[in-house]
């Protein structure tokens, strides 16, 4: 029996999913005859070609049977049309498959300074987020502006499942499935250091079971990577509030990476944010989310 490198299989599915994605035109290819073509998109021969290689090779290295050179994969990405994001993950699948065992690294806990950071950050909603997007450590006016994780058990605390199987998620959001298509994308990307990590494969079953929506959009392999942006949140009492977020590494665990949002002084967001702050009582020292509890696997 072979056993596939999950990677390389990974990587063909991903370049498949890519083929079918664009047309002969977008190569500068004629589009022969009506009714010629049987598959949607490009077909193999048309991807080998147009990167230089022979059929063959293309085949197996889309069968996750071959792990192709740099200059291959450079060559395939180009005649596919990858963006940047995509390219990163193509390239990290594809250096990931050299490693005989996929790594196995446990979530580790916020460390207490970071969350008493959290704390003392009482007019900018503030959350730490780890691997596969679980929330680990929040400070209370994010969980007053969105949902109240505090609530939550330790298992439920995961970003794309909020997205997914919270109803509230539809309410709070202005474009709802466009930032759920983004969490798919986002889970996808950080799954290129181990496609079959025991805990994203029980997330994303999970996910594909009870959401249709989840499952079509995981199925269709799509990969972002994001650091900042913008987004309209609807309060329950407070209306909309547009912030500004942005996102940055711990550079102790690259797993983990804080997250803030925040508003224009002056604007209606800011004054809203205040109020909302208001709201809140002081925090006492906090022991609050993975500080005293990892997520479950």
């Amino acid at each position: 029996m072979i056993v596939k490198n999950p990677h390389l299989e990974e990587l063909g599915q991903f370049l498949k999913a890519r083929r079918s994605e664009l047309n002969p035109a977008d190569l500068g290819l004629p589009p022969g005859e009506p009714g010629t073509r049987r598959v949607a998109g490009l077909r193999r021969e048309e991807v080998a070609a147009g990167a230089a290689i022979s059929q063959d090779y293309y085949t197996r290295i889309e069968q996750g049977r071959l792990a192709p050179s740099e200059p291959v994969l450079q060559a395939i990405a180009h005649t596919l049309r990858l963006t940047p994001d995509q390219r990163v993950y193509v390239e990290g699948l594809a250096q990931q498959a050299d490693r005989r065992t996929s790594p196995q690294r446990r979530p580790k806990p916020v460390r207490p300074q970071i969350q008493r950071l959290l704390d003392q950050l009482t007019d900018v909603p503030a959350f730490v987020v780890g691997k596969y997007l679980d929330i680990l450590a929040w400070n209370p006016l994010a969980a007053a502006l969105l949902i109240d994780v505090d609530k939550m058990a330790p298992h439920e605390r995961n970003y794309v499942r909020m997205m997914f199987t919270d109803p509230r998620m539809k309410d709070y959001y202005e474009d709802w499935e466009s930032m759920a298509r983004t969490s798919v994308a986002l889970l996808r990307m950080q799954a290129v250091d181990n496609p079959t990590d025991p805990r994203l494969t029980a997330l994303v079953g999970e996910l594909s079971l009870s959401s249709p929506q989840f499952r079509r959009w995981w199925a269709a392999r799509n990969v972002t990577r994001q650091e900042f942006g913008t987004k309209t949140i609807r309060h329950p009492e407070l209306g909309d509030l547009t912030v500004d977020w942005d996102s940055f590494h711990w550079a102790g665990d690259p797993d983990q990476h804080l997250t803030m949002w925040s508003a224009e002084p002056g604007s209606p967001t800011h004054d809203k944010l205040r109020i909302l702050a208001s709201w809140i009582k002081a925090p006492s020292p906090s022991t609050r989310g993975a500080t005293t509890e990892k997520p479950e696997p």
